[in-house]
């Protein structure tokens, strides 16, 4: 997990459709920052993008970037750390290591499907189809008849800003502010429920326990 340099990527086999990676007896997964920032983005964002395994150089996210496309990479993952913003300002030694992330991590994995590097059907297999192959989760990951309705509805054609005024982080930063993503995120189902709609949460909670096939 967390795979930051392009020297561990030869462990690894490629596995391009869901059979071959149910096959795998090793799998491997890269955080959607790794692909995202690389070393160069320190000069702006500092200790905001100090994370545990660290941000490599842009030789180091490109092979990254390539392992997805190729197969080698299965899963894009997050590695939600919420630190406070004044936590985060200490020097780069005493800051803590982590960034929050869930909220903007489908419009990070899409932001190379607008660059023309990802497809949209590599993006779906990297981000939901194959962490519920991976892991066996019941009835989920895949837009099925009987599987449960966890959706998100994208716009990918209606750009979003990051700003103050529309993050849920109750950290209240983003190591994304500023930047404008080339998709917004319309609605969440969460169990066939609408968990949110036009950048308003709903007050009910529609989670349920997960099950696994591991007969």
């Amino acid at each position: 997990m967390h795979l930051t340099t392009e020297d561990e990527l030869y462990q690894f086999e490629p596995a391009k459709t869901l059979e071959a990676l149910q096959q795998k007896q090793i799998t491997a997964e890269a955080c959607v920052h790794h692909l995202f920032f690389n070393r160069d983005d320190y000069d702006s964002k500092g200790t905001l993008i100090k994370c545990n395994p660290a941000i490599k150089e842009a030789h180091h996210q490109q092979a990254l970037i390539q392992a997805v496309k190729d197969g080698v990479i299965d899963v894009i993952a997050t590695d939600h750390a919420p630190h406070t913003f004044e936590e985060k300002q200490n020097t780069y030694f005493n800051a803590p290591a982590g960034l929050p992330l869930v909220q903007h991590a489908l419009q990070v994995a899409l932001e190379f499907y607008h660059r023309g590097i990802f497809d949209l059907p590599l993006v779906v297999q990297k981000v939901a189809h194959a962490p519920a192959v991976r892991y066996q989760v019941q009835e989920r990951g895949f837009i099925r008849e009987g599987y449960w309705a966890d959706l998100v509805l994208v716009d990918l054609n209606q750009t979003q800003t990051v700003s103050q005024d529309n993050l849920f982080y109750q950290c209240q930063w983003s190591p994304f502010d500023g930047h404008t993503f080339g998709s917004s995120i319309e609605m969440t189902l969460v169990n066939g429920d609408v968990a949110f709609e036009h950048g308003q949460h709903s007050e009910a909670r529609y989670s349920t326990r997960l099950e696994f096939d591991r007969s």
